[in-house]
């Protein structure tokens, strides 16, 4: 017999056995969907008990524990950001699945993490916010997934996510199924990495993977004394090596905002935070094919700025405060400083001015004389290519003696290190402006701004001196022969240094090179300023040539 006639075979022989229905199929008695006896009540009463489990979070005592702490509850937290009404919860019923050592009986709606979206000030934004209060905020497979979701949509629906960690890390009791678990939340990081803005807030723990996750983000704030962050805690530290060091030592905001450099931003306490966090949203579009919103400005466009000259000294030796330049020039003086305590030879910020959002990198002559060290390069070329990703336009204030010489620098790779400046000048496309105010020398000519670098607009003051080598320097290389044979040395050396400060160290002579496109009088500087950001309101670069990514000297 063909083996199709087989099939056909057995399917009539099948048939034939099957035994008709006589009648319909009736409801069972515990099918409340099919028995028409039963009312809404009892399916809506179960759905208002599991609602309120899941709000419950780890229990009133837990809760009341972190309030003492003068911390905020996972959803107070949530509705303290967002506007009234406006979050939207996912997966509030989720649970992890684990049953090994004893976990199932440790089952809780959410399973330590709230996920959702709402509006800040009516935008759209997406948020996670760990519960400490469950199983300490560790991260399993569920927690984990709930995290990726919405990392995901906020990638698919272009809008800024806001990441509210208090975990205690990987939950060792659920095994490898941590790899989905934390590895996902890299993965959908770094895939949302220059597409839309992520913003870390540590408010409690954040160690192990979950501090990978918020090292991710664009940006990083962190609460003073009530939050700690690293990889490895104390203990364990203790356990490995035999080392001594305390939860505040090892990851609290001190430490990460003026020595690691790992955190961007710190608060006092929850609700500082939670504002930081909105006041930062301000100078950041929704996502990366917008510009950030502009202001109305009451400031007038037009301002001189003649106390410039009291803050500026004309030695060039003499010490000031950058940041009062910088508050002198922008809307209202108003300067939303970031890394304000790390590298503070370099200063990096938001500010408005004429309305428009721009980002501003200086140099701060008040510390270590502007120079430009390893940290001050990592600082800068991070927040350069954060604006550039999010179309912000970059004023550069300028006033730097060089790199920071010294086997320490060099040993440490400040040639690498420098060279991610270079780099990120480079590939930045957005409208990038410069203003040399005193000083600008050596190494630190394309690390701190010109054409040939990619700038926009290079402006100075007639104050500026601009050149590879000092006076001092170059003399002594130039005439060493001729010094050595003068009749006074002494006096032909200062004759030479004079008359090199008078040929190459004015603005005049990179002037007439169209090195600078402009000298300026410094009572000037804010209108120039916004007449080249209206210049470059709609600046078009050209499609540079496929590569799949640049290689930066990370």
């Amino acid at each position: 017999m063909k083996l199709l006639d087989k099939v056909k075979t057995l399917s009539n022989h099948l048939f034939q056995k099957a035994t008709p229905l006589a009648e319909p199929l009736k409801p069972t008695k515990g099918d409340i969907a099919m028995d028409s006896t039963k009312s809404w009540q009892p399916v809506l009463d179960q759905l208002k008990i599991r609602e309120a489990e899941a709000f419950k979070g780890g229990g009133k005592e837990r809760n009341e524990k972190i309030r003492q702490q003068g911390m905020l509850s996972v959803r107070e937290k949530i509705d303290y950001i967002l506007d009234p009404g406006s979050f939207v919860e996912f997966n509030m019923l989720a649970e992890h699945q684990c049953h090994d050592f004893g976990m199932d009986q440790k089952k809780f709606p959410g399973d330590g993490v709230v996920t959702g979206y709402g509006k800040i000030k009516g935008r759209k934004v997406f948020i996670i916010s760990e519960d400490q209060t469950i199983l300490g905020g560790s991260s399993g497979k569920t927690h984990g997934a709930k995290i990726h979701y919405t990392l995901r949509l906020a990638r698919e629906n272009m809008s800024p996510v806001i990441c509210l960690y208090a975990s205690a890390g990987a939950r060792i009791q659920e095994g490898m199924d941590n790899v989905y678990g934390i590895t996902g939340m890299f993965y959908q990081n770094s895939l949302n990495s220059g597409i839309v803005p992520q913003i870390a807030a540590i408010m409690g723990a954040c160690t192990g993977g979950a501090a990978y996750s918020a090292a991710l983000c664009d940006y990083i704030i962190q609460v003073e004394k009530t939050s700690h962050m690293f990889i490895t805690g104390p203990a364990v530290i203790k356990e490995v090596i035999g080392e001594e060091v305390s939860f505040e030592a090892l990851g609290g905001a001190k430490v990460h905002s003026t020595k690691s450099g790992v955190v961007h931003l710190t608060a006092e306490n929850d609700a500082q935070c939670l504002d930081r966090i909105k006041q930062l949203l301000t100078y950041l579009p929704q996502n990366n094919t917008e510009k950030p919103a502009s202001a109305a400005c009451s400031d007038p466009v037009e301002r001189e700025c003649p106390r410039l000259l009291d803050i500026v000294p004309i030695a060039a030796n003499k010490t000031y405060e950058m940041k009062e330049v910088i508050r002198e020039i922008v809307d209202a003086k108003e300067f939303f400083e970031i890394h304000a305590g790390f590298a503070p030879s370099l200063i990096v910020g938001y500010a408005r001015m004429g309305g428009r959002v721009l980002g501003i990198v200086a140099n701060n002559p008040s510390m270590m004389g502007g120079c430009l060290n390893i940290d001050a390069s990592d600082k800068a070329a991070r927040f350069i290519r954060t604006c550039d990703v999010y179309n912000t336009p970059i004023l550069s204030l300028v006033d730097v003696p060089g790199f920071m010489p010294g086997l320490d620098q060099e040993t440490k790779g400040i040639i690498r290190h420098g060279a991610k400046m270079l780099y990120a000048w480079t590939e930045a496309t957005v409208p990038k402006i410069s203003v040399i105010l005193r000083k600008m020398y050596g190494g630190s000519i394309p690390a701190m701004g010109v054409h040939e670098i990619g700038f926009d607009q290079v402006l100075a003051w007639p104050s500026a001196e601009m050149q590879m080598v000092g006076p001092i320097p170059a003399v002594k290389i130039l005439y060493r022969r001729e010094i050595e044979q003068a009749e006074n040395p002494k006096a032909f050396f200062e004759e030479k240094v004079q008359e090199y400060k008078d040929i190459y160290l004015t603005p005049y002579h990179s002037a007439s090179r169209s090195v600078i496109d402009a000298v300026i009088h410094p009572k000037d500087t804010r209108k120039r300023i916004i007449a080249a950001l209206e210049l470059l309101d709609n600046k078009v670069t050209q499609p540079r040539q496929f590569r799949k990514h640049g290689n930066i000297p990370l």
